[in-house]
């Protein structure tokens, strides 16, 4: 009896020894050790939930190492530590509560908790309450990327309670939003819900539309004809309406068990074959079922007889259904939310439709910048000198090389940019001016020979770059401030590089402009596009303008091959691309004249992406759409939108 009595001492006294011993961390791990030693993801929730709603500080601590699978529990007593390999291949234990390394102790006497991933994303989950105010804003991040990723109702009040404290102006924006976002679908109180589903009412972003979407989500219940809906009605589905076909409806009156299957053809006609005697189903011979009609009668003639089971023909569809009700119900049940959530999408619905024609319209410009820029220096040459130059499209390749060469040797982009321009144009003036000096000056007056010599030069000129560059496409890399967009948001964005395109075609168009108006060049140049013979009798030289003019044209032609080459593959074939687009471009604006050209491309490039905008799976669509307008659009005006009068107007 004694000595009963001496063990019940020392166990009381060993068990308050071990109180003793006990922080409030460990007092909480404790609380919930069987469901941590069993770590099931379907029983583990309560557990991490008592930890996580803890005002301990330690917690956290606590959570990320048992994440980390560096939580271990000595077998003695059931306690749980942090646990570091030594070099000898023992563990160092270290309290929780105090943070003091308490022995180092044989993995014998310890178990590892490893929780599987399922139990590690619900910890960090609850991780995410510590992190939402945590010093470090690298973990203020994570926590707020965790929240929009995966948004449970648990983490709206944490998330509340870290806006008034944030001290980041991106971070407390982003709380703010993702607060209101989470207020929507997650507060109890409708009054909540409906007043931020109001104040983010025209809302552009794609998060605001998903989280409206489950708002607005309906379920179809099936009640008696003459039963009033109940519960938040959305509407009412008549069955072979284009919401709700017939065969649908019927579907799920099936499924419902309000209904029984149709018997289709196949069902049919096993039962017939497994019915057939001496050539016979019942009294009908076989050789006289070839038809529908024929086999529905013989199956209902085994139904009579208790052969078969009822048919369940189309023909009772219509019947049914009219003894029912289909319902569309919201399963959100205050209409309250709903309307507000309706008229909220229907609002930022409308404005994505305005931004979705902003953007297209920014498309079609930035299209028209890169036409204008590959065709006005053909206007110059076509249209100013009635030269068919099929060769263009080969100096706008030139261009691109030559920016291609210039960064092989100059490693920073913006001044490789800087320098490629006004080379490129060099380079580009001067085989502008070899061709014009060599061959195009044989050939004035003489379209087809002119087109058919230009033709030959195109040719060897991009087997010429395919022999120096080879056939694989080079890099012509743009400086680091042209990388990205500027977005507008969250539907309509255009990049840097088109913007600078933009804004280099308006330079152009200035460039060009002052040369036609300002210069000796230009007032000869008109000189000789109105009247040859008057300005050589003037003393101005015209063989001398033309040449001049030509080189003009294939230097321009070889800068906009750099801006295109900033964003397009630089290629020997590259020129074809553009040739076509610009020679329309020319023909349509009207020939010989730069706001013509422009007009021009306006007109292709807003064209082109309409009709990419209305089939955007074809884009070849867009091209032949694009080609037959042009072709309708010259029968009524031959010479363009903007006509020329003098020698390149066929004057």
């Amino acid at each position: 009896m004694k000595s009963l009595i001496l063990a019940a001492m020392m166990l009381v006294l060993s068990t308050l020894a071990a109180a003793a011993q006990t922080g409030p961390v460990q007092a909480a791990l404790q609380a919930q050790r069987s469901l941590i030693e069993e770590s099931s993801r379907r029983t583990i929730g309560p557990a991490i939930d008592a930890l996580g709603a803890s005002d301990l500080q330690q917690m956290q601590m606590v959570l990320e190492t048992w994440r980390a699978k560096d939580m271990w529990q000595r077998k003695s007593d059931g306690f749980f530590f942090a646990a570091q390999k030594t070099a000898d291949g023992t563990y160092r234990l270290t309290d929780f509560d105090t943070g003091d390394p308490i022995g180092d102790f044989d993995k014998t006497a310890l178990t590892q908790l490893k929780p599987n991933s399922g139990v590690r994303a619900m910890i960090a989950t609850a991780l995410v309450r510590f992190q939402l105010t945590s010093p470090d804003i690298a973990k203020r991040t994570e926590a707020l990327d965790s929240i929009a990723r995966d948004p449970e109702a648990g983490l709206l009040a944490p998330l509340r309670a870290s806006i008034e404290g944030e001290t980041d102006a991106f971070l407390l924006t982003r709380k703010q939003r993702l607060e209101r976002l989470m207020t929507i679908a997650f507060d109890e109180l409708p009054a909540e819900r409906v007043a931020a589903i109001n104040g983010m009412a025209g809302d552009l972003g794609v998060d605001f539309r998903a989280t409206l979407n489950p708002v607005l989500a309906t379920t179809i219940r099936v009640i008696d004809a003459d039963v009033e809906p109940t519960g938040n009605l959305s509407s009412v589905l008549a069955p072979g309406s284009a919401a709700l076909s017939e065969s649908d409806a019927y579907e799920i009156l099936v499924q419902a068990e309000l209904a029984e299957p149709l018997t289709n053809a196949d069902e049919r006609d096993a039962i017939l074959e497994a019915n057939i005697i001496a050539g016979r189903v019942g009294s009908f011979p076989v050789a006289q079922l070839s038809s529908e009609t024929a086999r529905n009668a013989a199956y209902d003639v085994l139904v009579k007889d208790g052969a078969a089971p009822a048919r369940v023909g189309a023909e009772s569809i219509a019947g049914t259904l009219a003894n029912y009700t289909f319902a569309e119900i919201f399963v959100e049940p205050s209409k309250d939310v709903t309307d507000a959530a309706s008229a909220a999408l229907a609002q930022t619905e409308t404005r994505v439709v305005a931004s979705q024609t902003l953007d297209l319209g920014l498309d079609a410009l930035s299209l028209a910048s890169i036409y204008f820029l590959a065709a006005i220096g053909l206007a110059i040459t076509f249209g100013v000198m009635g030269v068919i130059n099929m060769a263009h499209g080969e100096f706008i390749m030139m261009g691109a090389y030559t920016g291609y060469v210039v960064q092989q040797f100059v490693s920073n982009h913006t001044a490789s940019i800087l320098i490629a321009v006004p080379l490129a144009f060099a380079v580009t003036f001067a085989a502008g001016v070899a061709l014009e000096r060599l061959v195009i000056r044989w050939l004035y007056h003489r379209p087809l020979e002119t087109l058919l010599a230009t033709f030959g030069v195109s040719i060897a000129l991009q087997q010429l770059a395919k022999n120096i560059f080879g056939t694989q496409a080079r890099p012509l890399t743009a400086p680091g401030w042209l990388d990205g967009a500027w977005v507008i948001n969250d539907v309509v964005a255009i990049s840097y590089i088109r913007i600078a395109i933009f804004v280099l075609a308006l330079l152009f168009l200035g460039l060009f402009l002052f040369i036609m108006k300002r210069t000796r060049l230009g007032l000869e140049t008109r000189a000789v596009t109105q009247n040859p013979a008057m300005a050589a009798s003037m003393g101005i030289n015209p063989d001398r303008v033309n040449m001049l003019t030509f080189g003009l044209g294939s230097g321009i032609a070889g800068i906009a091959g750099v801006a295109i080459g900033l964003f397009a593959k630089v290629t020997s074939e590259m020129g074809s691309d553009y040739i076509v687009q610009s020679f329309m471009t020319v023909v349509v604006g009207g020939v010989g004249n730069i706001w013509g050209t422009l007009a021009g491309a306006t007109m292709i490039g807003g064209f082109q992406k309409g009709v990419e905008w209305l089939n955007p799976s074809n884009t070849l669509a867009a091209q032949t759409y694009m080609i037959i307008f042009i072709i309708i659009f010259i029968q009524f005006r031959p010479r363009g939108i903007i006509a020329l009068r003098g020698r390149a107007a066929g004057d």
